[in-house]
């Protein structure tokens, strides 16, 4: 136990979490690119998504009783996390970076192959009809954590819990409204260089607002049973760090893949 030891730090125990949710991840991968290629049926990337979800809430369980049963996450430890969900984040900016990279290398004409931009033919959404909704819905929701986490500065848990779980409702809202735009698009995703960056680039997008509304939802109920305070709340600073994350990357792919392709 963390308290019994002699040094502030905790030792991990081993875990099979990492392994198994990068098989996870690896599935979610291959299964989405043989679906949108219809090369194999999309049960594959339900599955990854499945078992990416119930690796999540394991790994999940095991931080929580780590923190709550055996309190070993000390200020050096709370520090580390800090520090390692700030790198992480990190390395998540950068794979939307390469997306980014993609779609302005195309756009601003670098690729002799799309002069035309988007690719003649493509029928667009309309930004300022379902997809400005929805990113209201998440710009929103990010002001709604906020409000929720007044309430650990005032010690009043009601408008804690209800800012974090209006967070995540309106997280996962936006999930359905992007499933059901998906469902209604004009071009697949192979029809142009265009269609193929859109959904990789929103696609990614959605999984980490998915990945995103999940973390709010572990905190709505650790909010309920009383695990933050004032003084000790990073597993809820954490999710906050992210679910900004992921409004701010919409912000710009709302900007570029949307509002800047339109006619």
């Amino acid at each position: 136990m963390a308290h019994n030891a002699k040094h502030p730090y905790h030792l991990v125990a081993p875990s099979a979490w990492p392994l198994a949710t990068s098989v996870a991840v690896f599935i979610i991968a291959a299964g989405a690119i043989l679906a949108l290629n219809d090369e194999a049926p999309s049960w594959i990337f339900i599955l990854g998504v499945l078992l990416f979800l119930t690796c999540l809430g394991g790994w999940f369980k095991d931080v929580i009783t780590e923190s709550v049963r055996h309190r070993a996450h000390t200020r050096p430890v709370i520090y580390g996390l800090k520090m390692g969900m700030g790198l992480f984040i990190a390395s998540e900016l950068m794979l939307f970076v390469a997306f980014f990279w993609a779609y302005f290398h195309s756009a601003f004409g670098f690729n002799p192959q799309t002069a035309l931009w988007p690719p003649a033919g493509t029928q667009l959404f309309d930004p300022w009809g379902l997809p400005l909704i929805n990113t209201i819905i998440l710009i929103l929701s990010g002001f709604v954590l906020m409000w929720g986490r007044q309430g650990l500065k005032k010690d009043n848990r009601q408008q804690l819990v209800a800012g974090i779980g209006g967070a995540a409702v309106l997280g996962f809202i936006f999930i359905g409204l992007q499933a059901y735009e998906y469902g209604h698009a004009a071009f697949g995703f192979s029809d142009n260089a265009y269609s193929y960056i859109f959904y990789a680039g929103t696609g990614l997008h959605g999984l980490h607002v998915l990945v995103g509304a999940c973390f709010l939802a572990v905190c709505f109920f650790r909010a309920q049973q009383g695990h933050f305070t004032s003084e000790k709340h990073v597993g809820l600073e954490a999710a906050e760090w992210y679910w900004h994350f992921v409004d701010i990357v919409w912000v710009f792919l709302f900007i570029w893949f949307y509002v800047y392709a339109a006619p």
